[in-house]
């Protein structure tokens, strides 16, 4: 990953159409990306090999269906954590079974969690005894998903 102090390169119309066109589907051929874009194989691989390098592109993944992969409950958490705690507590949120994404947040609360477990008791466990139980975490609020919508192409591409 490239040091934070650099400043990222500007991404042009193809570049935002390489971008769009791997978030729809990650496992892409590079022939592919380049016929559709219209550029040739090597100037794509060069701009994936880029986006890469400058961390642009931050890897690649499949998009799970959490429930017919066994968890069916699902929830965002809210937490408001002791000041300077962040690093801490960050570590600790991601060791949580379940845990898929942690955002340092502004306004009512410090941390926004996703977690997905295979029922409500297992949900009702982490809150209650794996979450309360960090020294840091002064509260928390669990709000359930009852659908999600995984959208593949983030604003801007």
């Amino acid at each position: 990953m490239p040091p934070t102090s650099l400043p990222a390169r500007p991404l042009d119309a193809i570049d935002r159409d390489i971008l769009r066109l791997l978030q729809t589907d990650g496992r892409a051929s590079v022939r592919s990306v380049a016929e559709r874009v219209h550029v040739s194989r090597a100037n794509a691989y060069a701009r994936i090999n880029r986006l890469i390098d400058d961390g642009v592109i931050r890897g690649f993944s499949a998009r799970v269906n959490h429930e017919r992969a066994g968890h069916g409950a699902s929830a965002y958490i809210t937490l408001k954590i002791v000041q300077n705690s962040w690093r801490t507590v960050r570590e600790q949120l991601g060791a949580l079974p379940g845990a898929t994404h942690i955002a340092l947040v502004s306004g009512d609360f410090d941390v926004l969690l996703l977690v997905h477990t295979p029922d409500n008791r297992t949900l009702r466990e982490l809150v209650l005894t794996r979450l309360q139980s960090i020294p840091e975490v002064l509260s928390t609020r669990t709000l359930l998903v009852f659908e999600e919508t995984d959208l593949n192409a983030g604003p801007g591409f």
